[in-house]
């Protein structure tokens, strides 16, 4: 049995894991972005670019279920069933939900058609999707990117965790690494632009989905994933901090790259 001293080091380290991420989580919370986002123009550049960030979400979240259920054949029963039920739980809500019309439509799949409601440009994201259909291994799809260079950063950051093979630093990728704020932010502003909800209804649908599960279902039993996932190795709690650290780290310079372009864009719309 470990010393009691060592015991309490790691209840202590547990319960402290969201307040290790305090200084970035406001640092994120408070970016700059928000009071950028005036116009469905500027909403337009932000969803062309954050659309990735959705994109590989469904990468970190498919890589859990590789790494925590059986997806090969012949099947082979796991030692932790609730983990199992967990993560295909997620998978069923975040790959086969239905939208607004009762249709099952992926949530990229929901985000991609309010992309198209709201007229943003969808070229980068598909071209990059068939880049990798071809054959192309990822880091060279990334690369040949031609979008900001933060985009491509927070891709890569986000494969390396995968490729890691780390069970628990994915989860902490998943639980810590996306944003908490943007969804109501953009429902403010959804509801001032269309009042009514005639015209960016797919993006307003998406954003109550988003609110829905990934807040008040899926965010508080990812934290118990984590903690179950590194248990009482100290070793691992240290990793997903560091994880979690680096991925907020890692958007907060997506969300820098996102406000250069809106700033860009505004700027030389208003001297023409």
């Amino acid at each position: 049995m470990k010393p009691i001293s060592e015991l309490n080091e790691f209840n202590s380290f547990v319960i402290d894991i969201d307040t290790e991420l305090t200084d970035l989580r406001s640092k994120l919370n408070n970016h700059k972005i928000y009071q950028s986002l005036k116009s469905i123009n500027d909403i337009k550049i932000f969803m062309e670019h954050h659309i990735f960030a959705v994109w590989d979400f469904m990468s970190i979240l498919k890589a859990l279920q590789i790494e925590l259920t059986c997806v090969s054949i012949p099947w082979i029963p796991q030692k932790n069933p609730k983990m199992v039920r967990f993560i295909n739980e997620i998978v069923y809500a975040e790959e086969s939900d239905v939208n607004e019309l009762g249709d099952p439509k992926s949530h990229f799949e929901m985000y991609m058609d309010a992309m198209t409601q709201i007229k943003a440009d969808k070229a980068p994201i598909e071209s990059f999707i068939n880049s990798f259909k071809s054959g192309l291994n990822i880091s060279s799809c990334i690369d040949n990117l031609n979008i900001e260079k933060g985009v491509k950063n927070f891709i890569h950051n986000t494969f390396n965790i995968i490729n890691s093979k780390k069970p628990h630093c994915i989860a902490s990728a998943f639980t810590y690494g996306r944003e908490d704020i943007i969804p109501d932010m953009f429902i403010e502003i959804l509801n001032e632009l269309d009042p009514d909800n005639l015209n960016y209804n797919k993006f307003k649908y998406y954003l109550d989905r988003h609110i829905e599960i990934d807040g008040e279902q899926h965010g508080p039993i990812s934290k118990k994933m984590v903690k179950e996932l590194c248990g009482k190795d100290l070793d691992k709690w240290d990793e997903a901090v560091q994880t979690a650290r680096t991925c907020i780290k890692k958007r907060i310079h997506l969300w820098d790259a996102i406000y250069n372009v809106i700033m860009t864009n505004d700027s030389v719309y208003l001297n023409t």
